[in-house]
């Protein structure tokens, strides 16, 4: 068995020119979606994701704001920032580039952005309509990822579905998710003990941990659909998953390479859900 590549690149653009016919329309009704990025400091790795971010709104036609401010703002003066764009008309979704530096309390900045702009779904107010199934913006790459299985023809309703990490961003969302699509879920971490016995049995396995290669060949079940969201750089400079892909690649049904996976899919359903924001703030 060989399976099948799941290609991020060629979803993300099906996907965002399926968004931009519902842009396009707001734009007829004098309405540009408009997207704002906050980024504090000179993270090398944050500025190549925001900067693939406004890319991908001008792809669009969005309106986007590229706001970076030095590395010694004060927390203050970042709130105030944030508080400006939530009054902003032109503005329909903030993100604040994570992490932040340490002297300013994230919660704290998350909390801020109005919860009708949280395109990045991390604001308490919308994690709670996430866990009631009252979803208003789904966390991005969770939400790229039930993309990806979607336009790849994979049944999720009735599936195990086994997520090996428990993030915020990732884990926890896509549990609740996949549980929405009448998945049975189980939430696996690098601490679970005999965790091959749980990845065996996943028919759909996600894999979220931040260990390059953790997932090898021996540990997935014939014909499963591997979403790896992991992204780790080797000594020698090369990129890989969470997931051994040479090893994964002849066991699994489906599988996402890294790079060219679910990275593409998290810009594009931030600029999905900034379009969303936009036709909410217009009805």
């Amino acid at each position: 068995m060989t399976a099948r590549i799941i290609d991020g690149k060629a979803i993300a653009q099906e996907v965002r020119a399926e968004w931009k016919v519902r842009a396009d329309a707001l734009k007829v009704r004098g309405i540009t979606p408009g997207l704002a990025v906050i980024i504090v400091g000179e993270d090398p790795a944050s500025k190549v994701y925001v900067a693939n971010k406004v890319k991908a709104c001008a792809e669009l036609g969005l309106h986007s704001e590229h706001i970076v401010l030095p590395a010694d703002t004060a927390e203050s003066v970042l709130l105030a920032k944030i508080t400006e764009l939530n009054h902003d008309p032109k503005i329909h979704g903030i993100l604040v580039q994570l992490p932040v530096p340490r002297h300013i309390d994230s919660s704290k900045v998350l909390n801020a952005i109005s919860p009708d702009k949280d395109v990045d779904g991390f604001h308490p107010e919308n994690v709670g309509a996430l866990v009631t199934g009252n979803m208003r913006f789904a966390p991005c790459t969770p939400f790229g990822a039930m993309k990806l299985l979607e336009k790849s023809g994979v049944t999720i309703e009735g599936k195990h579905a086994v997520i090996v990490g428990r993030s915020n961003i990732v884990g926890k969302p896509m549990a609740l998710m996949l549980l929405q699509a009448n998945a049975t879920v189980t939430v696996c971490t690098s601490k679970t003990v005999d965790l091959a016995k749980f990845t065996r049995d996943a028919d759909i396995l996600v894999v979220a941990t931040g260990r390059p290669k953790m997932i090898t060949g021996d540990m997935i079940k014939p014909g499963a659909a591997v979403i790896d969201v992991g992204i780790n750089r080797l000594p020698d400079g090369k990129l890989c998953g969470d997931v051994d892909f040479d090893s994964a690649k002849g066991v699994a049904g489906w599988i996402t390479p890294v790079p060219g996976g679910v990275g593409p899919m998290t810009i594009t359903m931030l600029v999905a859900n900034t379009v969303q924001a936009a036709e909410r703030g217009a009805k």
